[in-house]
């Protein structure tokens, strides 16, 4: 994955990603863990052989969930789950058999990063980009709340040294 030069605040990432391929699906709920777990098991299916070509697909990381908040708190969310498809595959991806698996042409996109470890869950997830908002507002930067991305790179049997990530993308509009 071509990652443009990282810039650091004081305590977040700028980091700009180049065009890519990866594979996503959509899930609405409350709850991000479980749309992060229903949609890692569609996306660990692809990856397992359930495509088109039947072809085994390289685990990577980080995956990412575009989060969409709903309207008001009792409104659904619309989460999309994503494993970025490996340099082999990123010219032809397979494609998916499964109707709610897509191919996701991403944009380049900036974003501004925090980073943290532990086993990530919903409120961690929510105080974190709480944190990286404030630190955001605190050095007069233009962003976009929300949508936002969440990012986890390790898998659940790792058990120290995790690492978990908040996105908020840039206003490219302000610059």
């Amino acid at each position: 994955m071509n990652v443009g030069p990282e810039k650091k605040g004081q305590d977040y990432e700028i980091r700009t990603y180049q065009p890519t391929k990866w594979v996503s699906t959509s899930v609405s709920g409350m709850q991000l863990e479980a749309a992060l777990s229903t949609g890692f098991r569609r996306l660990f299916n692809y990856i397992q052989g359930n495509n088109k070509n039947k072809a085994k697909v390289e685990m990577t990381a980080p995956v990412t969930c575009y989060v969409k908040p709903g309207a008001g708190p009792a409104c659904e969310s619309q989460f999309t789950v994503s494993f970025y498809i490996p340099e082999e595959h990123q010219a032809t991806p397979p494609e998916p058999n499964e109707p709610e698996v897509f191919i996701e042409h991403r944009k380049e996109l900036t974003v501004y990063v925090r980073t943290y470890g532990g086993f990530s869950n919903d409120n961690m997830k929510r105080e974190e980009l709480l944190k990286l908002m404030e630190s955001l507002k605190r050095d007069g930067v233009q962003y976009i709340e929300k949508p936002y991305y969440v990012a986890g790179y390790d898998s659940p049997f790792k058990l120290t040294n995790r690492r978990n990530e908040v996105w908020i993308l840039k206003n490219e509009e302000e610059q």
